[in-house]
C-alpha cells in the first residue's frame, strides 16, 4: 500500500512540471514556428528579453518538477519504495537529472533570461541546504541518500544560475557514478541486514562486510567533496564560483 501511494504522489508532482513543461515548449512554438534547438537558439537574440523568460521560466518549473527542487521535492524520498537497483538507476543518473540537463541543452535561451538564472541560483542554494539538513535528521538509510540527491541536484541547479552548464553537467556525471555506487552499497548492507533500513539498528560493517564498507566510504567521501576524488572537483568548483558571483552589488554565497 505504501509503494501504492508512493508511485501516486511520483506521477503527481511529475505531472505538475509536465504542465509548465508542456506550456514553455508552446510558447516556444507560437514565438518561433519551430522547436529545433539549432533554430531557435539563433532565433532567441531577436525578440523581446520579457517574452524569452516567460518561456524560460515555465521550462525551469518544467525542470524544478522532474529534478525534485524545494517545493516538488515529495516524490524523491518516498519513491525509495523501489527496489535498490532501480533507486541506483532513476535517483542517480536517469530520471531526477533529466531537468537539469533540460535547463543546460537550453542554455541559449536562459542566458537571455538572467532573472530566471537568478531564480535558479537561489532555489538551486535553498534545495541544497534544506535537503542535507533534512538528509541529516533521518534514519532510514535510502531516505538519506535520497534527500542527498536533492541535495546535489540543488548544486547542479545553483551551478546553472550561475552560468556553469559545464560544470554542472560535470557534477551530473560525477554524481551518477558516486550516488549509485552509494545506493548499491546500501542494498548490500540491507540484504545482510535481513532487509532492516534503519540505521540505528546497524553496526559493524567494516567487520562483517568489509569490501562494501569501502566502496561506500569512497563514494561517501566524493559525495562530501574529499580532495582528490571526482565530486571534489566538480562541487567545490561551483562553491567556489557561488562564492565570488555577484548580481547587481551582492555576493551570493553557497
Amino acid at each position: 500500500m505504501q509503494a501504492i501511494k508512493a508511485a501516486a504522489k511520483a506521477f503527481l508532482v511529475n505531472k505538475v512540471g509536465d504542465l509548465f513543461l508542456l506550456v514553455g515548449i508552446a510558447l516556444t512554438m507560437v514565438l518561433f514556428y519551430t522547436t529545433d534547438f539549432g533554430a531557435t537558439s539563433v532565433l532567441v537574440h531577436y525578440v523581446p528579453t520579457h517574452l524569452v523568460e516567460y518561456i524560460c521560466a515555465f521550462l525551469f518549473i518544467g525542470a524544478v518538477g522532474k529534478s525534485a527542487q524545494i517545493g516538488l521535492h515529495t516524490l524523491l524520498p518516498d519513491a525509495m519504495e523501489g527496489p535498490t537497483p532501480v533507486s541506483a538507476l532513476i535517483h542517480a543518473a536517469t530520471m531526477v537529472t533529466a531537468g537539469v540537463f533540460l535547463v543546460i541543452r537550453c542554455a541559449a535561451f536562459f542566458e537571455c533570461a538572467p532573472r530566471v538564472l537568478f531564480l535558479a541560483a537561489i532555489l538551486g542554494g535553498i534545495t541544497a541546504i534544506v535537503a542535507g539538513t533534512i538528509g541529516a535528521t533521518q534514519n532510514d538509510i535510502k531516505k538519506i541518500i535520497a534527500y542527498s540527491t536533492c541535495s546535489q541536484l540543488g548544486y547542479m541547479f545553483a551551478g546553472v544560475g550561475l552560468s556553469l552548464y559545464n560544470v554542472s553537467l560535470f557534477h551530473l556525471v560525477n554524481h551518477a557514478f558516486f550516488k549509485a555506487l552509494l545506493f548499491l552499497a546500501a542494498g548490500s548492507i540491507i540484504h545482510i541486514s535481513g532487509a532492516e533500513q534503519d540505521i540505528r539498528k546497524m553496526g559493524s560493517a567494516g567487520a562483517i562486510t568489509p569490501i562494501v564498507y569501502v566502496v561506500m566510504l569512497i563514494a561517501s567521501l566524493s559525495l562530501a567533496g574529499f580532495p582528490f576524488l571526482s565530486g571534489f572537483y566538480s562541487k567545490d568548483l561551483i562553491i567556489e564560483v557561488g562564492a565570488v558571483k555577484t548580481w547587481v552589488s551582492a555576493p551570493v554565497v553557497f
